[in-house]
């Protein structure tokens, strides 16, 4: 079977596009290639676009919880736990309340979307 379409990029909803994309791009070391009042966009990560876009009502999601469900979330791998939560604390991350698991680490960005910084072994991050 022919795919029908290719994955072009990832788009996040927030109130601060600029913030929201200068946070993300500190994080993945990826420059902002694009900006507009209502769109801000990192280059290509594997071939596939981050971007934020000017959502004014935007609500953050709650997780866990069902009131505001988190529609999904980034995992980002990283080669020491410790170390990366230092740094994405650094540049505006905030960690979660709620951590189940022990080879990862639950936070949320500028905007409150969580991510995940996940315990990869060196060499095996992808990038």
């Amino acid at each position: 079977m022919t795919a029908i379409a290719t994955l072009g990029a990832v788009v996040l909803d927030c109130r601060e596009p600029l913030r929201t994309a200068e946070f993300y791009s500190a994080l993945l070391d990826v420059p902002i290639t694009r900006t507009e009042d209502d769109w801000v966009q990192l280059a290509p990560i594997g071939g596939v676009d981050l971007a934020f876009q000017l959502a004014p009502d935007h609500v953050p999601p709650i997780w866990p919880g069902h009131e505001h469900p988190q529609q999904f979330h980034l995992d980002v791998d990283v080669p020491d736990l410790d170390v990366a939560e230092e740094q994405v604390l650094a540049i505006g991350a905030i960690r979660h309340a709620v951590q189940p698991g022990t080879t990862f680490r639950v936070f949320l960005d500028p905007a409150g979307h969580p991510f995940c910084l996940c315990a990869c072994p060196p060499g095996d991050q992808q990038g």
